[in-house]
């Protein structure tokens, strides 16, 4: 079945943060409801019976070829990578991670910090060529996850240590090129750049060095003089130690395991309190006639 512009942008905003973070804070989300009649999904013969399953059936449609949006690539590197090869409680994933002036689409961390920077099929490669300078600054390997008709692009327009993924058929994601680690193009300052302040102060700590005894005001500026003089891979090794820690997504698995997989890569990047996971959970068990009079 072919989708009208309008029925993909709706496809695509039911899995937007405005939808998810009003069903944890909420029970309920009017804008769910809105979006669900612009969708098609209910005249297309949609018969499921919970708010899940309707979010199950929008992503299938979602996910076909022609409508594959960000949320689509980002589904496939948890489910593929995150959950796939690895585990909430092994490797932690990030996402519009700040990387220079950049942010980086996903980063997953586990036993080196490796970028993944999504071009779908409607994106532009423009910014590909300095997106990729930054992200060698802060991370050991970098891959562009590609559609199909941007792979061959990608490779001509990328250095032959950057992997390159194409994401064929729904969700299945192909290696073309794999990555290089490359820890000698790191910068201990752009790393510095992406984290918080007490992240930095850990890093160092580890290194065997005290955070500079500075007023609040002064620390900022002390630390980044501090990372100037600090080995890149030393750096980058404490940084993917250090984040592993401080954003850690293991006391995510209970939500994780309660929510349907279209909704998981969701759970994983976009925060909510611990307080409202069970009204989340509640809210994507609603029936799904009821949910139809959200509002």
């Amino acid at each position: 079945m072919a989708y009208s512009p309008s029925q993909l942008a709706a496809l695509s905003r039911l899995f937007s943060a405005t939808v998810f973070r009003e069903m944890a804070t909420k029970g309920r989300s009017g804008t769910f409801a809105r979006l669900i009649g612009e969708t098609g999904l209910v005249d297309g013969g949609f018969s499921g019976r919970t708010v899940g399953e309707a979010f199950d059936a929008a992503f299938l449609r979602l996910r076909r070829a022609g409508g594959r949006d960000e949320y689509v690539y980002r589904s496939a590197l948890t489910h593929n990578v995150l959950l796939g090869k690895h585990s909430l409680n092994t490797a932690a994933m990030l996402t519009e991670f700040r990387a220079g002036a950049c942010k980086a689409d996903v980063v997953i961390l586990n036993g080196t910090a490796t970028v993944y920077e999504i071009k779908s099929d409607r994106d532009s490669l423009a910014r590909l060529e300095n997106q990729i300078r930054q992200y060698r600054r802060v991370f050991g390997k970098v891959y562009v996850i590609a559609g199909e008709g941007h792979v061959r692009e990608v490779l001509e327009a990328t250095p032959a240590e950057v992997g390159v993924l194409s994401l064929v058929r729904w969700d299945r994601i192909s290696t073309v090129r794999e990555a290089i680690e490359t820890l000698d193009a790191v910068c201990p300052v752009t790393i510095f750049d992406s984290l918080r302040t007490a992240e930095a102060c850990l890093i160092l700590t580890a290194l065997g060095s005290d955070p500079p005894d500075v007023p609040n005001t002064e620390l900022y500026g002390a630390l980044r003089a501090e990372f100037e003089g600090l080995d890149p891979a030393a750096v980058h090794c404490e940084m993917v130690s250090t984040l592993k820690r401080t954003r850690n997504l293991a006391p995510l698995n209970a939500l994780v395991d309660r929510l349907p997989a279209s909704l998981q890569p969701a759970a994983l990047s976009i925060q909510v309190r611990r307080s409202h996971h069970e009204r989340l959970v509640k809210a994507v068990s609603t029936p799904f006639e009821e949910a139809l009079n959200w509002g």
